[in-house]
């Protein structure tokens, strides 16, 4: 059998669609790229994941909120102590007041009587009453004030002349001055009191 016997027994070369040419061997890859063009447009990757935060940070951190915390309870600790200690202050200067209130009566009545005018107890009457003064005590209570039931003590009520224009109940007479420390009173001043007419 010759040459072209054997040409023809193997058949006709396979044709495109027109019958024509070759058949055109990348289909696939255009349907690859057609796949890839049917992506929605707005779809995006997946976002990268945040590193991990360092131990040392996160320590850090929680080390700063004890401090805060230590900070914010010594500060309350300091106001309470300060707090404290001026009332056991007020507390001790009132004791004291109380049991020197008998010779500061005395005091006062001497000097109402001029005892105090000169001499070495006057010198002695001075330097207590100026070192009472330095704690805050203060003595108080004259004739001529409104009566204050908070500050007087009315052991007296009495028919007086007022000075004109008074409306309310006025101290006449002081029988025993008052005594405060600060503004807490160990003593409310004795007193004799009198109506406006």
């Amino acid at each position: 059998m010759s040459e072209h016997d054997n040409t023809t027994a193997a058949g006709p070369e396979p044709s495109g669609p027109a019958g024509g040419g070759p058949v055109d061997a990348t289909p696939a890859a255009g349907a690859e790229a057609g796949e890839a063009a049917t992506e929605p447009a707005g779809s995006e990757a997946p976002p990268v994941e945040e590193a991990d935060v360092h131990p040392d940070t996160t320590l850090a951190a929680e080390r700063l909120l004890d401090l805060q915390r230590l900070q914010a309870e010594y500060v309350n600790y300091k106001r309470r102590v300060d707090r404290d200690r001026d009332v056991v202050r007020e507390q001790a200067v009132a004791s004291v007041i109380e049991a020197l209130l008998p010779v500061l009566d005395d005091i006062h009545l001497a000097r109402q009587h001029g005892d105090l005018e000169s001499g070495p107890f006057a010198a002695i009457a001075d330097k207590l009453e100026a070192t009472l003064s330095r704690f805050g005590v203060e003595r108080f209570g004259e004739p001529g004030e409104a009566f204050d039931p908070n500050l007087h003590e009315a052991l007296m009520h009495t028919q007086a002349e007022l000075a004109p224009g008074t409306e309310v109940t006025t101290v006449v007479q002081v029988l025993q001055p008052g005594y405060r420390s600060g503004d807490r009173v160990v003593r409310a001043a004795r007193v004799a009191v009198a109506d406006p007419q």
